[in-house]
Parts: structure tokens; sequence; C-alpha cells
């Protein structure tokens, strides 16, 4: 083979465009999933017990957070209060009774994936939940969350503050909250120290959001909340609209895909209960991707109501862009899955790239201006690397490299190290995010799926990787991807990350999280011994109920 074909054969393999059978690619994870009669009498009994199971854990968070919540350092509420500032003078009994509450909502949301994704026993199908079931189970473990203290983070205020900066009509992402509202305000005090001089990493919608609230608020804290929660309730309720029809147009049960994606307990725990911002640019994204895809899967041409159904999804998906810059990679995908359907050529690809470019465009200009923020928001993107994160693969590297390099007598080469592991990180990044698209293109790969894999790249290979940053490939992946060597790594990880993270967002003494632990262990065990006939611990069997004729979920619009 002459050298020059060889070359070309060797960058076509590269790039993906000439691969190996499904098999041997990350096709592999995906597996259409049909429809499969209901539960029967005994197994939605159950169901509720394990709704109940679930919701007694949110109750018991939500009672906990009161004392070791992320709570103010100023205007809290329980301060004094008889009853609820008892929880803050028994420290160990709070944080016994939350992490007791947060193990319970683990282990309801794994029992609840029995009936979720089912067990395929004898080669017989699975009976499985109805989505009114999962609706109902999903709301009742929010509603507690919802109005409970700040968990697991303390980011909510650094986006009052933030938002207070904005609305004196300062730049934030020129001065931090120390800089502009001086080191004694009362939005600046409940700001963690790392964050207090540091301008806003957030795009100029999020940052419009919150100078409206800030108008309405003032510097009432526990008003700033109760709205941002509002926000991040409503980029909930996107996902849970948009995550089913995903998940229908790639052939997965929409029961399994919000069992997976919206009632993970990463989802309820940092979405909702420690209010991120990811949240709604999730939701934005997901919904914008579910209106650009019924455009391009439609039968129907692309031109009218079509076309301004493929503009609108793309446009959403550019707002969520505004709220954190992540969400803009979907565009990618919505390209190349349009450029196959208008032909699979480069005229085809650069038709659709300047589309898309020009509705992006177009949508971050328009927040931009009419915000007032410009775009000073690019230049503060990188803020977040000044922390070390050990779930980050580069960083991890690079520590434990430099580490090494200290009891072997090199001297600290850490930060030298992470100057070069991270580079290297990004570029393999970007290198499966171009093969992805690719498989997109070629349409070997749903879009979904293919942006699922990207985003998780990004996740695992950032310089910065935080818990709820691991919902940026989760959800989307709950829609496409369907195979045991995705779902149980993804539940095995949910379930740890979970119930190891401190509810008051910040590193708590070793004494109190040994006594906390410790009885939260022997109070589970004695409620899984008294429940052991309520609910579904050990493996069930019995007889399934004939299966109807299947109805691919592919099919569905």
């Amino acid at each position: 083979m002459p050298v020059f074909d060889r070359l070309r054969h060797l960058g076509r393999r590269a790039l993906g465009l000439d691969v190996p059978t499904p098999d041997h690619t990350v096709a592999v994870l995906h597996k259409d999933e049909h429809e499969v009669p209901g539960l029967n009498q005994r197994e939605t009994l159950r169901l509720r017990y394990i709704r109940l199971f679930g919701s007694t854990g949110t109750v018991l968070m939500a009672i906990g957070a009161l004392g070791v919540g992320a709570q103010p350092v100023l205007q809290n509420p329980t301060y004094g209060v008889r009853i609820l500032g008892l929880f803050a003078r028994t420290y160990i009994a709070a944080m016994t009774i939350t992490m007791t509450g947060t193990v319970m909502v683990v282990m309801a949301w794994l029992l609840l994936g029995r009936y979720a994704i089912g067990r395929t026993r004898n080669g017989e199908p699975p009976r499985r939940m109805t989505r009114s079931q999962l609706d109902r189970t999903l709301l009742l473990w929010i509603v507690p969350l919802s109005i409970a203290p700040p968990m697991f983070s303390r980011d909510v205020y650094s986006y009052l503050a933030q938002s207070e900066i904005t609305a004196r009509g300062l730049d934030p992402y020129e001065v931090g909250p120390k800089t502009a509202l001086g080191d004694g305000h009362v939005l600046t005090r409940t700001v963690p120290n790392i964050w207090r001089e540091t301008p806003a990493p957030y795009g100029p919608l999020s940052l419009w959001l919150g100078r409206g609230i800030s108008n309405f608020t003032g510097e009432n804290i526990i008003a700033g909340i109760f709205f941002h929660r509002l926000l991040a309730l409503g980029g909930v309720a996107l996902i849970v609209w948009a995550l089913p029809r995903l998940a229908k147009r790639c052939g997965v049960s929409a029961v399994s895909a919000l069992w997976l994606g919206a009632a993970n307990p990463l989802l309820l725990f940092h979405l909702v209960s420690g209010v991120h911002n990811e949240a709604l640019m999730l939701g934005l994204m997901l919904a914008g991707m579910e209106l650009a895809m019924r455009a391009i899967q439609s039968a129907d041409p692309l031109r009218g109501a079509n076309f301004a159904l493929l503009v609108g999804g793309c446009a959403v998906i550019a707002l969520g862009s505004t709220i954190k810059i992540p969400a803009l990679i979907a565009l990618g995908f919505v390209g190349m899955a349009l450029a196959h359907r208008w032909g699979m050529n480069w005229r085809s690809v650069l038709a659709s790239a300047a589309l898309l470019g020009v509705i992006a465009a177009s949508v971050t200009l328009a927040i931009s201006t009419a915000s007032g923020l410009g775009f000073g928001w690019i230049h503060t993107l990188g803020t977040a690397n000044a922390v070390r994160s050990w779930m980050s693969l580069p960083t991890s590297i690079g520590i434990v490299t430099g580490f090494g390099g200290v009891l072997l007598g090199l001297g600290d080469h850490t930060t030298a190290l992470l100057s070069l592991t991270r580079p290297i990180a990004a570029l393999c990044a970007v290198y499966i995010a171009i093969r992805m698209l690719v498989a997109t293109y070629t349409n070997r790969l749903h879009a979904v799926g293919a942006l699922g894999v990207a985003l998780g790249a990004l996740v695992l290979l950032f310089p910065v990787v935080q818990p709820w940053y691991l919902l940026w490939a989760v959800v989307p992946l709950a829609a496409w991807a369907t195979r045991p060597a995705f779902r149980l790594p993804t539940i095995c990880f949910s379930s740890i990350v979970s119930v190891i993270l401190m509810p008051s967002g910040k590193d708590e003494e070793p004494f109190v999280i040994v006594q906390a632990a410790i009885a939260t262990v022997i109070i589970c065990g004695a409620l899984i011994l008294a429940t052991r006939n309520l609910l579904p611990w050990r493996s069930e069997t019995g007889a399934l109920a004939e299966e109807p004729a299947p109805t691919e979920y592919a099919k569905s619009p």
C-alpha cells in the first residue's frame, strides 16, 4: 500500500470515518428497550413502601439540615429559636439524622431501580413501573429538599453576592464580592473564603436572572435562596420534560431514563438541595436538543414550522450556554445530525455549521447586550481551575505523581506536572469529542448518545470536577446507554459520591464524621431488618406476565 494511502487510511480510522463493527465501539453501550408489562399488585405495594422509605429519608435530611446544612453565616432563621435551633446545638445528632436520611434516599433509589429497569429472569421480560408512578415518587422526594436549607455546597451564596454586584451596576467579571461589596457586607460574609475575591465564572443569563432576584429580595438571604432554588427547580422540570422524549427517540424506556437521570441522588442532592445553576443549564440544553431533533428526525421537509422548530431548539441550547458554556457542545451534535440529513458532504457540514453558528452568535450577542454584561464572562471561565479536585483524572495524576516525587526526595513538582497533565487531558477530550461528532455525522451513533460520551470525556478530563458535574454526562447518557457496562458503574459511582459528601458543604472534624457514620450504619442496618418483609431487599422470584408485542420506543415521535 502506498505511503499516502496508508496515511489516509490511518487518518480516516483515527477520526472514526472507517471504524470496526459496532461491537468494538461505544455503540455497544446501547440496546433498544421495549414495552413490558406493568407491576403486579404485590410489586405495586412494595413500590409504595419504597416511595415512603425514600420520602422519609428526604424529610430526615431536611430536618437535619437545620443544624448541619450549608446555613448562612448571618440571617440564619433558626438561630435562637427553641426547637429549630436545637439541631445546631446537637451537631453530631443532626449530622447523624442527615446522613441517615441520605443513605435512606440512596437505598430507596437503588430499590426503585428494580422496578424502573426491571430484571430479566429465564429469558422472560421484566415488569416495569409506569411513568405516573415514577413521577409521583420523584415529586415526593423533591418536595422536602425544596423547602430545606441548602446542603452539600455553599455556591448559592456566591450566586447571591455576584447578583448583588450586578444589581449595583458593577462588573462581576472584573471584581469579586470582597472588593465590590466590602469584606463586612452580609452577602460577602456568606461566600466561602476561596471565592470572595474571584470574579464570576458564569454566563450573562445566569447573572441577569440573579440581578432580577437581587433587585427584588435585596440583602435578604433566605428570600434570595428561595428564588434561586425556583430557578433550579425550573431546570429540573425541563429535564423531566425532555429526558423521556429523548429516550424514546433513542429506543430507551422513558421510565428507566428518568430513574437514572432525573431521580438520581446526585441530581436531588446537588441540583435541588444544593441549588446549582447546572439544573437550568442541563434543562435548557436537553429541551433544546429535543426540539431540534424533533425537526431533524421528522419526515416532513425542513421548512416552515419544522424549520422554526429547529431554529428554536438551537436557540434554546445557545440560551443554556449563557448559563454555563458546556451546553454549547450540544449544538455541534445537532449540527452533525443536520449535516447527515442534508446529504453527508462537506457542503452540508459547512451549511449546518453556518446556520447554527449564526443562531448561537445571535443568542449570545442578544443576551450579553441586553443584560449589559458584555463578554467579560469569556475571560473568567477558568476561575474554578484554582481548585485541585480529586475527581479530576489529570489533576489526580499530577498530585499523586508530585507527592511521589516528594517521597523520593526529588522535590515538589506538582504545579509543573499539572501544567503538563491538564493540557494533555484537554487534547484527549477534544479528540474524543471529534470522534463522537463524526459518529453522529455518519449516523453510527445517535446525537444524544454521542453528546453524552463527549461530555463524559470532558468531565473526566476536566481540570476541576465537582460531584454535580457528573450529571453533564449521566443525564444525556441515561436517555441512550442501556447496557450494564454503563449503568452499573454509573449507579455505583452515583451512590458512593452521594453518601460521602458532607451536608454542610465544608470539611468536618474527623471525630464528627466517624461518630455520625457509626450511628448511621447501625440505624440503617436496623431499618433494613425492620423492613425486610416490606421492601424488596432480596431478589424476587415468581412467574412474570406474558410479554405483549414489542413496540420500539425509537418509533415514537
